[in-house]
């Protein structure tokens, strides 16, 4: 009967977030946006129908949706077509993510005088969520060095984001418990997750894309890529590792060492396949958001959305500038970075999860930073799939849409 429960949940979730998407499109309003609407309304905020204890016994239904994710991300990374933006990608990713994270820590910092709470409410802003984006850019079929270098920096920023999170985590803890810590402690701890990510992905992708070679039919090569994509997935819960670091960094390996058509017939089947899995996932995903918790945010939550906002759009731009990029990446880049949903909701968890334990300090830390990012993720989700649609189409690189 639980299988049942939530096999019923799943498909609700998806033929809703379809009637929602289908709904905004008549306001030229990307799907994505409607997806989550739809589960906003679902959720706790109006009709409670989907509540949090049944969205939350679907955890590995959103590992799925986020492989799928961070695989057809990776599986943009293409040398060939990537190595003239490849310099941009790397500026703009490092400077948008750091932007945000200074500009936030300090006027968080400013406001409560609490170096813990102005450290990890910058670190989780510096993450941008690339699950809008890529839901954006694949309804719009949106092609061009925009495009490219937007997937490139939303796919990049994951690993920067981590890095800075792992790092002001351990100084937050640090100056939450006013205990000493070791600078080989602060470095090795996020370092591990990230190295051995990278390394495990990149030996999967390897593999992946020698196998994909002997492969003959369409329905073969699919298949080796979605066992591949749960095998990474599964090997990263297993061992502690960022899923959506090996994913990304395993389908960046298998693109560039595969047969080019082999690899696109993956990548068709998963935007294919995933097309209802990533609805659903924005659908549940809304109905964590609760639009009444502004008046216990305030000021601080609307300062935080206008500063990491602030963050995003400059660094981006100071990025494009240094890395000496074509125009309209310099001028449209930033306005494309503004989702975090997905990204968010994780590491409000992972906040909860460390910081609950180290008393009552710890547990105002995880209420306040659920709430501000539950806020700011309905802002950010309405308004941001709507700018880089707008960015795109400015920039001349929206597809035909079916």
């Amino acid at each position: 009967m639980e299988s049942l429960s939530l096999l019923f949940v799943v498909g609700s979730a998806i033929l809703l977030a379809l009637l929602g998407g289908k709904a905004v499109t008549r306001f030229r309003i990307p799907m994505v946006t409607g997806y989550v609407i739809m589960g906003v309304i679902l959720g706790k905020s109006f009709l409670n129908i989907l509540k949090p204890e049944i969205v939350g016994r679907l955890s590995v239904f959103n590992d799925l949706a986020l492989g799928i994710i961070a695989f057809l991300i990776g599986g943009e990374f293409y040398l060939p077509r990537i190595k003239k933006l490849g310099k941009s990608i790397g500026w703009i990713a490092i400077c948008e993510s750091f932007f945000a994270f200074l500009l936030v820590s300090f006027i968080v910092f400013i406001l409560t005088h609490k170096l813990y709470i102005s450290l990890i409410l910058g670190a989780v802003s510096s993450a941008t969520a690339p699950a809008a984006t890529v839901a954006v850019i694949n309804q719009y079929r949106a092609r061009g060095p925009l495009t490219t270098t937007i997937l490139g920096v939303v796919g990049s920023d994951d690993a920067i984001a981590l890095m800075i999170y792992s790092f002001a985590s351990t100084l937050a803890r640090a100056f939450l418990l006013h205990t000493h810590i070791s600078w080989l402690t602060i470095i090795w701890k996020p370092s591990r997750e990230i190295i051995f990510s990278l390394i495990l992905g990149g030996f999967l992708g390897f593999v992946l894309g020698n196998l994909l070679h002997r492969i003959r039919a369409r329905n073969e090569a699919f298949t080796l890529g979605v066992g591949f994509l749960l095998l990474a997935e599964g090997l990263s819960i297993q061992w502690d590792l960022s899923e959506l670091l090996t994913v990304m960094s395993m389908s960046m390996v298998a693109v560039n060492l595969s047969p080019p058509r082999r690899f696109g017939q993956v990548m068709e089947g998963l935007n294919l396949a995933g097309f209802p899995i990533i609805a659903a996932f924005f659908c549940l995903a809304g109905t964590k958001l609760d639009i009444h918790l502004l008046p216990k945010i305030g000021i601080l939550g609307i300062l935080y959305t206008i500063f990491r906002m602030m963050g995003k759009m400059g660094g981006a731009s100071l990025g494009a500038i240094i890395a000496g990029a074509p125009g309209v990446i310099r001028k449209w880049m930033g306005v494309s970075l503004f989702p975090q949903i997905g990204v968010a909701i994780a590491l409000a968890v992972v906040v909860d999860k460390e910081f609950t334990p180290l008393g009552s300090e710890g547990v105002q830390l995880a209420n306040l930073v659920i709430n501000i990012l539950l806020f700011t993720t309905v802002i950010t989700e309405v308004v941001g799939p709507f700018l880089t649609k707008k960015a795109l189409e400015k920039a001349g690189e929206i597809g035909v849409i079916k």
